[in-house]
């Protein structure tokens, strides 16, 4: 299976990633993706930039070593309620958003709060991608995740990290999440979530779980480019809804 683009990965700025947005994206073109997610933390991550970093990420070029730029933000979701640490006024101007639970930001509890804590994020307009909800430190109701993604049009991450060298025990969760994604024909994205740039484009973990669910081809949502600028378009962003 070839994977096109890789939206989730992190710079310097994110304060424990270890790469600058010129070796991501060189790295990227490498290894022939067509797009590249530039998703650093919102500031509420320790260490993470301040919100004039993500509110100043228009300086950056839209096309790299060949590669397509996006220009997000991996927002730290902060109560059940699920509000981020980005300002609308911020997310709306993104290409892309990802919205995660993080311990360092919301401190882990209950399946109850967990799981309204993604409801809610996703019913914000600008969120994307809901970021590794396999994570064993925040147990969910994932039916009720996967339900509702289908109905705000958010896709699901499959984190390839999350196999690696994050979130240890997260394979069941994940395998889990993937079969329900394949039942009820909800969309989901392989990304690497890379910290240093030799991981961009590191999918081998994810896609071999893929593979053994028999997950289709038309579900993930990086094997084909235009389907994926068509969910842009779909969901409003500033930069794709003027292409043809």
């Amino acid at each position: 299976m070839k994977l096109l683009l890789d939206v989730h990965n992190h710079t310097v700025s994110s304060g424990h990633a270890y790469s600058t947005v010129q070796e991501v994206a060189l790295e990227a073109s490498k290894k022939g993706l067509k797009y590249v997610g530039i998703t650093d933390h919102g500031p509420k991550m320790p260490g993470g930039p301040h919100i004039f970093h993500i509110g100043n990420l228009k300086v950056i070029p839209d096309n790299i070593d060949g590669v397509e730029i996006l220009k997000g933000v991996e927002a730290n979701i902060l109560n059940k309620e699920g509000e981020m640490d980005i300002p609308e006024r911020l997310l709306k101007g993104l290409d892309i958003v990802i919205a995660s639970l993080h311990d360092v930001c919301m401190e882990p509890s209950n399946v109850e709060e967990h799981t309204k804590a993604l409801l809610n994020a996703m019913e914000n307009e600008y969120v994307d991608i809901l970021g590794h909800p396999g994570n064993p430190s925040f147990p969910i109701d994932k039916e009720k995740v996967v339900l509702a993604a289908k109905k705000t049009n958010t896709l699901v991450e499959i984190n390839n990290s999350s196999f690696s060298k994050s979130r240890k025990g997260s394979y069941k969760n994940c395998r889990e999440i993937a079969l329900l994604c394949k039942k009820h024909r909800v969309p989901v994205i392989v990304n690497s979530d890379s910290h240093i740039s030799f991981d961009v484009g590191v999918f081998d973990e994810a896609i071999k779980l893929l593979e053994d669910i028999e997950m289709p081809e038309e579900l993930i949502m990086n094997a084909c480019i235009e389907r994926f600028v068509d969910y842009l378009k779909e969901k409003g962003k500033a930069r794709f809804s003027s292409r043809g």
